[in-house]
């Protein structure tokens, strides 16, 4: 019996891109749920009734919440085929701090560039490239983050560099100038189908965003 696979996501989320491309990358098929945000379907709130947020994959009726969890339980349970994090403890190790690190500050500091103006907004800034340049150092010069290989800190990471056009663009800045071989990173990792073929389209974001700020009433 095939397994029963569903995601219940948001086209232009950052969080749910990370599924999709872990999804791709083992070569499953899933069925597709837009959700609206702001009407939450009866079957979100049911699967994930604590934090009422998406992504959420229900895998044969079950849901798993919170997408750096997905992510690792894709990889676990579908193990023979591109797996994402590496077999050594210490490098899993690593590579889930990396991960989390990204969760616990990348978000935050983008949306304060493309919600806020003056002085917020250029704190917010400064704080994202500090942010970006240290992940950048970690990088250094390997293909990708765990080395030659696509893995877990790059399903985390380059799923926001379909925001940098809207990031760039309220914050009058440009990443490229900023953190070049991150950007050469995002650039390989583009490549690969299962991360193109996952990734909103950056000017789609752009008029998503765009409608936020008109609908926060920010200027």
């Amino acid at each position: 019996m095939a397994d029963e696979i569903i995601l219940l996501d948001f086209l232009p989320s950052m969080f749910g891109m990370r599924v999709r491309i872990a999804l791709a990358e083992k070569g499953l098929e899933y069925e597709y749920r837009e959700e609206d945000l702001w009407n939450k379907s009866p079957l979100l709130l049911e699967m994930n009734p604590v934090h009422k947020k998406i992504p959420v994959l229900i895998h044969n009726g079950k849901p798993i919440s919170e997408s750096l969890i997905i992510v690792e339980y894709i990889d676990e349970v579908w193990k023979d085929k591109s797996p994402l994090l590496p077999t050594d403890p210490y490098q899993r190790a690593q590579a889930r701090f990396w991960a989390d690190y990204v969760d616990k500050k990348l978000y935050d500091l983008g949306r304060k560039i493309w919600s806020s103006n003056g002085e917020e907004q250029e704190t917010g800034k400064k704080e994202f490239i500090e942010c970006l340049k240290l992940l950048e150092g970690e990088l250094g010069d390997k293909p990708y983050f765990g080395g030659e290989k696509f893995g877990f800190v790059d399903v985390s990471l380059v799923t926001y560099s379909c925001w940098f056009d809207a990031y760039e663009s309220y914050g009058n800045f440009s990443i490229e100038a900023e953190c070049p071989k991150l950007i050469a990173w995002t650039k390989r990792c583009l490549e690969k189908e299962s991360v193109s073929s996952s990734l909103a389209d950056p000017h789609k974001v752009h008029d998503f965003v765009a409608w936020l700020r008109k609908k926060l009433g920010i200027k």
